[in-house]
């Protein structure tokens, strides 16, 4: 509710800061046109600008009180607890606080509930409505001192709208920033923790190691067991390749027949129900090839002579090729509908069939969305954890038949992280050692992408 008050309450002021500024310069144009003068910008420029000038103060305080006040109500806490209560170090401490917090905050919490622990949850509720006000009113108080100040810098020779330019591509370098440090800090995150796996396991036992049979070590002590990469990186290879062999064909295919053969009518109907298999849950597709495609290929394979198992990876890979048909089919489309008119109807002019200008026309000029099409699927085939926990197998052993069980590096790395790790030895580690391989291959992959998409746009410009 806090929350949702600093919201409204923050609305409120910029659209009435917004209003002021627009206000006070529609008033000094109106009397400049009387002079023969004019604005050097229009109105919402300026009521944009005021609005920025009071959003800055606004959200310092806020931002402040956001740091600051996990640590102000955490030592506010421990001062109110009793001596014996205070002295505790670790979880203990930070679960007496979290009890008191809760209670506070009108949750209940598990066992009794000591006097101490009631006394402190109803000074803190008070204090922190005390607080809450006193930042909102700061914040409000900042924000209309800013807001008499923005108002009297108004004139017919502000440049408002260079300054509202110049905060509109700060925001934008600040986002820009936030999405590169954001994926700077993941791999570097991966790559500490990564180092912390090598220096209980060789990284030429782990990149090259045939063997996955994790064991348990503590912190300073030698790996127990082997931590292998191939038999992981070939099962999420196999099942990957699996997926392409059947999505890639259908999904191209449906995107020429909805683009180029289709009538509208027969479009505006199918497009959106092969759309509805990508809103359809991963552990639904998981579910479906447990109960139906894993038994209906066994049976299959027990009526030709062949043994396959229920769970495999040829299993997993035609389900994931399933989910994965509108990612392919759906860009596709969207890119053989934007190659020029006057390529086709350049091509069907010279002679040349809808099956010959397709293939040697639309498809080349639609090579570099193809090829991200394709990617973006690889990279959710890679990257798709519960269609193949319920149907892979879950068996880390390298071996070459696709109809055999298998496991895959997200699979291996949900089963190292689940339950109480401490990550202090490599059963846990190993899950950002594979994370940081899985980042690799998906580098890798678009640096090849980027590579192909160059060099075919050469030929054509």
């Amino acid at each position: 509710m806090g929350n949702l008050v600093i919201a409204a309450a923050l609305l409120l002021l910029l659209g009435f800061a917004y209003q002021q500024g627009f206000a006070r310069s529609l008033s000094l144009a109106a009397e400049a046109r009387k002079e023969g003068r004019r604005l050097h910008s229009r109105p919402r420029y300026h009521g944009t600008l005021v609005a920025i000038w009071v959003l800055l103060p606004t959200l310092l305080v806020l931002g402040l009180w956001a740091l600051l006040e996990t640590s102000a109500l955490r030592a506010l806490i421990v001062g109110m607890l009793p001596p014996e209560v205070a002295g505790l170090e670790g979880r203990q401490l930070d679960s007496a606080i979290a009890r008191i917090r809760a209670l506070a905050s009108g949750y209940g919490v598990a066992g009794e509930v000591a006097d101490y622990e009631q006394a402190a949850a109803e000074h803190l509720s008070l204090i922190q409505n005390l607080a809450f006000l006193l930042v909102l009113a700061a914040a409000a108080g900042l924000g209309l001192l800013a807001l008499f100040a923005a108002k009297r810098r108004i004139s017919l020779a502000l440049r408002a709208r260079d300054h509202v330019e110049k905060a509109v591509r700060i925001l934008l370098m600040l986002c820009s920033a936030v999405a590169i440090l954001t994926t700077a800090g993941i791999v570097l995150s991966l790559f500490n923790e990564s180092i912390r796996f090598f220096s209980f396991v060789n990284p030429i036992d782990f990149f090259f190691g045939e063997i996955w049979n994790p064991g348990f070590a503590t912190t300073g002590s030698a790996a127990i067991g082997r931590y292998g990469l191939l038999p992981l990186l070939w099962g999420t290879v196999m099942v990957a390749v699996i997926a392409m062999l059947v999505a890639l064909p259908v999904g191209l295919m449906t995107a020429i027949y909805l683009s180029q053969y289709a009538p509208h009518k027969v479009r505006t109907v199918v497009k959106p129900v092969i759309e509805i298999l990508a809103g359809i849950p991963t552990i639904v597709y998981g579910f479906f090839a447990l109960v139906t495609v894993g038994p209906f290929l066994s049976a299959l394979g027990a009526a030709i002579g062949v043994d396959i198992r229920s769970t495999s990876a040829l299993t997993a890979g035609m389900v994931m090729g399933i989910m994965l048909i509108p990612f392919i089919s759906s860009l596709s489309d969207d890119i053989l509908r934007q190659v020029p008119l006057a390529l086709r109807d350049g091509s069907l002019g010279l002679g040349a069939t809808q099956s010959e200008t397709i293939r040697r026309v639309l498809l080349p000029a639609a090579l570099p969305g193809v090829v991200g099409a394709f990617l973006l699927a690889v990279s959710r085939a890679i990257g798709e954890t519960m269609i193949v926990v319920m149907a892979a197998g879950n068996s880390p052993v390298l071996r070459l038949n696709p109809a055999e069980p298998v496991s895959t590096v997200t699979v291996t790395i949900v089963n190292q992280l689940t339950g109480d790790s401490d990550f202090a030895g490599p059963q846990s580690l190993v899950g950002f050692a594979l994370g940081l391989t899985l980042f690799a291959i998906t580098l890798l992959l678009n640096i090849l992408a980027l590579f192909i998409v160059r060099r075919f746009r050469e030929q054509y410009d």
